[in-house]
């Protein structure tokens, strides 16, 4: 349920809001428990589940249809509901239907989806970096440009990419990933505002030659910089999607080659692919489906 409620505001004082909001939540929960004792956990799971069809539904259908599709009693969907309409987690719009309330909406507008994904992945990225002996990242498209949120592992010092760091997107494995998902209509407005300044012999630079990377990308599941940043430099990228298959970011692994030699990129997959599955996993609670080409690279 989490990119359901959760946005992408990213200024501070809407996360300060957020925060202090969320610890008036706690405060009054906390306060409830100790005049009426521990919740049952039951009750609070089918609360949510309901909370999760609602919001799933977009207000199409009512409680009962949601409570059969759920499998929560009939009177007690009816009871939840009610209760989180009552506290402004959902507003009623008739005949039994429901959307996201205003106190919803607050979380909503207060809490960085970015932000909460760089910190969850930090760990797993370390993780994976140890494993592979290399510098991991993770970078999120902000208009034209890659942001890299998270950077791990040996040599990240030595990498001149750094956290909040922006790159144009066209020549390294992660902008790739990041474009190749991009509606086809933002992509076009993004191939027409060229040029493509070539950062090695090796930078893809002709739009129409992009468009075939990007479609390869696509069916792939993949990028790969071929040393199109840095000569010696390779690396490999993974998109990352969201509950309903979107893809938010990307996560890379990063070489040192000897020039034209790309057979380690394909070596690091099976890590990269399985932290990536992890991530997906602890953010968004569960791993969508990706295309799984572990053959030779192009």
């Amino acid at each position: 349920m989490l990119e359901t409620i959760v946005g992408l505001s990213s200024r501070p004082e809407d996360r300060i809001a957020a925060r202090r909001h969320l610890h008036q939540l706690v405060t009054r929960f906390t306060s409830h428990i100790v005049r009426n004792g521990t919740p049952h956990l039951s009750s609070l799971g089918r609360a949510l589940d309901m909370l999760d069809a609602v919001l799933a539904d977009g207000g199409r259908r009512g409680v009962s249809a949601l409570a059969r599709e759920t499998n929560v009693p009939l009177a007690t969907a009816h009871r939840h509901v009610a209760s989180l309409a009552g506290n402004g987690f959902l507003t009623p719009l008739g005949g039994g239907r429901h959307v996201a309330g205003p106190r919803l909406l607050a979380i909503h507008a207060g809490m960085d989806v970015q932000a909460v994904l760089a910190e969850v992945s930090r760990q797993f990225l370390a993780d994976a970096a140890r494993q592979l002996g290399c510098v991991v990242q993770l970078g999120t498209l902000d208009g034209d440009m890659v942001t890299y949120r998270v950077k791990e592992g040996r040599g990240a010092g030595a990498l001149f990419t750094r956290v909040g760091m922006q790159l144009e997107a066209y020549c390294s494995a992660i902008g790739k990933v990041l474009l190749a998902h991009l509606p086809d209509g933002e992509l076009a407005r993004y191939l027409d505002g060229g040029p493509f300044v070539p950062l090695t012999a090796n930078t893809i630079t002709r739009p129409d030659d992009l468009v075939r990377e990007l479609e390869c990308v696509r069916r792939e599941g993949r990028a790969f910089d071929r040393e199109e940043i840095a000569e010696r430099l390779a690396c490999i990228a993974l998109p990352l999607r969201n509950g309903r298959g979107v893809v938010v970011a990307a996560i890379s692994a990063s070489l040192s080659v000897v020039p034209g030699e790309l057979d380690a990129l394909v070596q690091v997959l099976p890590i990269l692919s399985a932290v990536r599955d992890r991530i997906e996993t602890a953010v968004f609670g569960a791993a969508p489906s990706h295309p799984d080409h572990n053959g030779d690279h192009d």
